[in-house]
């Protein structure tokens, strides 16, 4: 299959098809445990949506998944994250490595404060692509990628911080492709979007599953019932219920995941 979003390939991919997998993960942060004994297999090429209620662990199960936890105070994260063969939690790969190939977008769009160009290209330099005329292949493709080239082409060298809320967090994406990650982390990417530039972002998670496994938290179950194709439900730092999204919305086996969905707590 052509890879609609990857030009140069540029890094090298261990293999075209790899799930990852979690086993026995427990996160503890001081005292608190929060997540228990998370078991779950991530699909290849989905849209895994993570739904739950607040503080049941969601987001911290997507930090753990790059590292990201590591930077928590008080943070013991045990278990095994396996991508392949490979071990993420034990593993000796620097850490930088890792969060290339397991990119994240948060809540809040975060553009780094320099040009529109510098933000997507950032990443690609960090891993020693100097070369000006690839960096503005990159930068050009990725930014279409994620529908803004045709806004910000004329304003490339302007600041980033100059944009909308939703075009930073479209640049924000580009940036994360950018360096080809296998893996894409949304965590409630959409939550502060307007419904427009919402839509937008969900029909680019839809088209970019042809070449990423996207792992998405959200708590809006109608955005979850759109783009979803595997669901996982959490309370209190377990998994509940986990499979693919017809199932669990159309046929849950758990009673809590019943309540959940019918709106009895949220």
């Amino acid at each position: 299959m052509t890879r609609t979003f990857r030009p140069d390939n540029k890094f090298p991919r261990s293999a075209d098809t790899t799930q990852m997998k979690i086993e026995g993960l427990d996160v503890h942060i001081g005292a608190s445990a929060i997540l228990k004994n998370v078991n779950l297999v991530i699909p290849d090429k989905q849209i895994t949506c993570v739904i739950g209620p607040s503080g049941c662990g969601k987001s911290t199960l997507l930090r753990s998944m790059n590292r990201l936890i590591d930077s928590t105070e008080g943070a013991r994260i045990e278990g095994r994250i396996l991508i392949g063969d490979e071990d993420i939690v034990h593993s000796g790969e620097h850490i930088t490595e890792l969060r290339r190939r397991i990119g994240l977008v948060s809540q809040k769009p975060s553009p780094l404060p320099m040009s529109i160009f510098e933000n997507v290209a950032y990443g690609c330099q960090i891993h020693g692509i100097r070369n000006r005329r690839k960096l503005r292949l990159v930068v050009r493709h990725y930014l279409e990628a994620v529908g803004l080239w045709d806004e910000v082409a004329e304003r490339l060298h302007t600041p980033a911080s100059r944009l909308s809320i939703g075009q930073q967090q479209r640049l924000c994406l580009a940036r994360s492709l950018a360096v080809e990650p296998q893996f894409i982390l949304a965590d409630e990417a959409t939550s502060a979007l307007d419904p427009i530039a919402s839509r937008n972002v969900e029909e680019l998670f839809v088209r970019l599953k042809n070449d990423y496994s996207i792992i998405m938290v959200t708590h809006t179950l109608r955005q979850a019932r759109r783009i979803a194709d595997h669901v996982v439900f959490m309370y209190l730092g377990e998994v509940v219920e986990a499979g693919p999204a017809v199932q669990v919305f159309d046929d849950p086996q758990h009673e809590l995941t019943k309540k959940y969905l019918s709106g009895a707590f949220s």
